[in-house]
């Protein structure tokens, strides 16, 4: 279970598109928005956020901006000191200087900081740290068109997208990267971030889409001092380009290492996946967010970015919980190692249409290749975390402490806005690893889960989930056999069925000892001559068996008229266990065996009618057996019966046996019932008669 996980919420007056956290210090927070160039009332603003509060965020500096002018559609935090910070931010012109071909939509601002007072740690308890003590200024620096002018009578185009590439603290150098939306064709500007205010000469490349293309997303990393590579990605496509170390380097062009897949021909549906946001986790590794068509939910690709021009290999995937349709936002954080051959933890944040945030983690070592052995754990699920869509989310960076501050709180902070003016920023600590570390006082890296934590609760849980399923069925079969009579009685769980139940569950598969005699075989075969005169001709067994069973077909004609009622046995038991030789049941019937069944209710198996009285005693029941089914009539002649059947009483016990299995296979009778109920019924053997008749004829000759 993760551990507890502060939160923090302020609402401002203006709907949010950007966020981004100061990357020197945690502590502040620069978000933007606004209505736009309306009059709806709403107006432009930029904000700094102090967050050094887990459980309280408040408003520093309000920046109010031109309400003729557009809001802030994009903004990152370029520089920053102790005093202030560089903010780049989008923001289009009015409409007026657009229609004259003028769209200054990059600006930068200097946001002073307010004086601090000293915090013991690092800012991220509850004391009164962090709190403004003087009016601050904020200073527009610049601001600069660097896409080409659009020549559409319509402008609509926005600077979508704004990225930085990490801050490298060693060079401080910064690559930052823009991307056009709604354009008629789509616009990549990567640019030199080092000034405060960029201008057309920091331009050091440009990528000119398809016309219709529109760039979803875009990341920057540094991949060897000087040396950077930019990723971005369109709906179906992903792209990476290299930028050299200086101006007069030649930048290598945008490269396709990847596409969304081509639905089959015989799909019935014609839609591609889309990709919606892009991350690198490391120079070699860049993690993509795709929408499967339909709002059939999101997935997570990680991409082995290729060194030559071959395509990029997904390494690895994970499809996000169904309840998620569609994924908005995706963040990243890395959680470095003090040692660069050591495995570092990245973070991971995605935001989806049901406004949950899901934390993952994913761990790999630096100096070795991707390989199976990498997977995504699920840290937490944060649900209901805004009342309306969430437009950004942002991870604060973490950097190593000191040796001297190793025993302090450490922490991890992810920022998100929406559509409902609200700002959130939950705070995860952080662990160290090893655990031992913090007590030795040894150089160590922290985590936001520990290395095969996720492992050990998923195998856990499924050890769990096993022996009870497994504990589960045991009880179930058992209670099962022995409602069936199968075994003994342990649970007792004939006592939960009705009797009624019982009767129509039970169908006992043990039975008494049944000794049979085996024939013994001689030690030597007797000879063929020997045996073909006692093998009878077929012309023989013919007319042997027409003549007994025209014999039988007969004698069963001279029982016509007797039959009083065809029954199952176990309803007739019932009855002549329920009735005395005093009790009569009545019935009408007729001479040829048709019978009224308007007053025969078969599901109690009773006879009601009271037109026609005889005494059940007296009549004989007759089993009869046709190999594949039992067959039970209720006779008035007792002794005509007798020239058919035997009574249970004159059989032999090998007879007996069968006739109770047969009986029991046939559900007419159980072995706690006892062979008592069987007395004084007739057993017939036309079942039996063909085999009998051949056996005789053999032992004859």
């Amino acid at each position: 279970m993760a551990p507890s996980i502060a939160s923090a919420k302020l609402t401002l007056s203006y709907p949010l598109n950007a966020v981004d956290f100061d990357p020197s210090n945690s502590d502040f927070l620069i978000v933007g928005g606004g209505g736009g160039e309306s009059r709806s009332g709403v107006g432009n603003k930029i904000t700094l956020i102090d967050t050094s509060r887990k459980h309280e965020i408040s408003e520093v500096v309000d920046v109010d901006l031109s309400r003729n002018e557009d809001s802030v559609t994009s903004l990152a935090v370029a520089q920053s000191s102790d005093t202030s910070a560089i903010v780049f931010a989008g923001i289009n012109s009015s409409q007026e200087e657009q229609q004259a071909g003028r769209n200054e939509h990059l600006r930068s601002f200097r946001l002073a900081y307010p004086p601090r007072k000293k915090s013991k740690n690092d800012a991220n308890q509850d004391d009164e740290v962090g709190l403004p003590t003087a009016k601050v200024d904020t200073v527009a620096l610049g601001k600069v068109a660097l896409f080409k002018a659009s020549t559409e009578s319509k402008k609509e185009t926005y600077q979508r997208v704004l990225r930085l590439s990490p801050v490298n603290r060693d060079t401080g150098g910064r690559l930052g990267a823009i991307a056009t939306g709604l354009a008629p064709a789509g616009e990549v500007v990567i640019f030199d971030a080092k000034r405060e205010n960029p201008t057309l000469e920091d331009v050091r490349q440009r990528v000119q889409l398809g016309k219709g293309e529109d760039v979803a997303d875009i990341d920057v990393i540094e991949s060897k001092e000087g040396d950077f590579l930019v990723a971005y990605c369109t709906d179906y496509e992903v792209y990476v380009c290299k930028i050299g170390s200086a101006l007069q380097n030649a930048d290598s062009e945008p490269r396709f290492i990847h596409g969304a897949p081509r639905p089959d021909v015989f799909s019935p549906g014609k839609k591609r996946p889309t990709f919606r946001s892009l991350r690198f986790l490391t120079p070699s590794l860049l993690l993509l967010l795709q929408n499967q068509p339909n709002r059939s939910g999101p997935e997570l690709l990680l991409l082995e970015v290729p060194d030559s021009a071959d395509l990029g290999t997904v390494v690895l995937r994970k499809v996000l919980h169904h309840s998620i349709k569609f994924g908005s936002a995706l963040a990243t954080a890395l959680l470095p190692a003090s040692k660069p051959t050591q495995d570092i933890q990245h973070v991971i944040a995605i935001a989806g249409q049901d406004i949950s945030i899901t934390i993952l983690t994913l761990y790999h070592s630096p100096t070795r290749k991707p390989s199976s052995s990498l997977k995504f754990r699920t840290h937490t699920t944060l649900y209901n975390v805004h009342p309306l869509q969430m437009t950004a989310l942002t991870f604060s960076t973490f950097t190593l402490p000191t040796k001297n501050s190793y025993a302090l709180p450490h922490y991890l902070k992810l920022a998100s806005t929406s559509m409902s003016s609200t700002v959130i920023v939950h705070t995860f600590p952080l662990t160290p690893h090893p655990q031992t570390s913090r007590q030795q006082g040894l150089p160590a890296r922290f985590v936001l889960q520990q290395p095969g934590s996720g492992d050990a609760a998923q195998m856990s849980l499924s050890v769990i989930v096993s022996i009870i399923v497994v504990a589960l069925g045991a009880f179930l079969l058992q209670a099962w056999t022995e409602i069936r009579g199968g075994t003994p009685e342990y649970l007792g769980a004939k006592g939960w069925l009705s009797q009624r139940l019982q009767d129509y569950v039970a169908l006992p598969y043990m039975f008494e000892d049944v000794h049979v005699e085996m024939p013994v075989l001689p030690s030597e075969m007797p000879k063929a001559e020997e045996v073909r005169p006692m093998i009878p001709s077929a012309e023989d067994v013919k007319e042997t068996i027409v003549e007994e069973v025209s014999a039988v077909i007969d004698r069963a004609e001279s029982f016509k008229g007797t039959v009083v009622r065809t029954l199952s046995l176990r309803s007739l038991l019932s009855l002549r266990n329920k009735y005395s030789s005093q009790n009569y049941l009545t019935r009408s019937h007729t001479e040829d065996g048709d019978e009224d069944d308007e007053d025969y209710d078969e599901e109690n198996e009773d006879i009601t009618d009271t037109s026609a009285p005889f005494d059940l005693p007296s009549k004989a029941i007759l089993v009869r057996d046709s190999g594949s089914s039992l067959s039970t009539e209720l006779h008035n002649d007792r002794s005509a019966v007798g020239e058919i059947g035997k009574p249970w009483e004159e059989l032999t016990k090998e007879q007996r046996e069968l006739w109770k299995t047969r009986l029991i296979e046939a559900g007419e009778w159980s072995l706690d019932q006892g062979e008592t109920v069987l007395k004084g019924i007739f057993f017939g053997q036309i079942g039996a008669l063909v085999g009998g008749v051949v056996g005789g004829m053999m032992g004859g000759s």
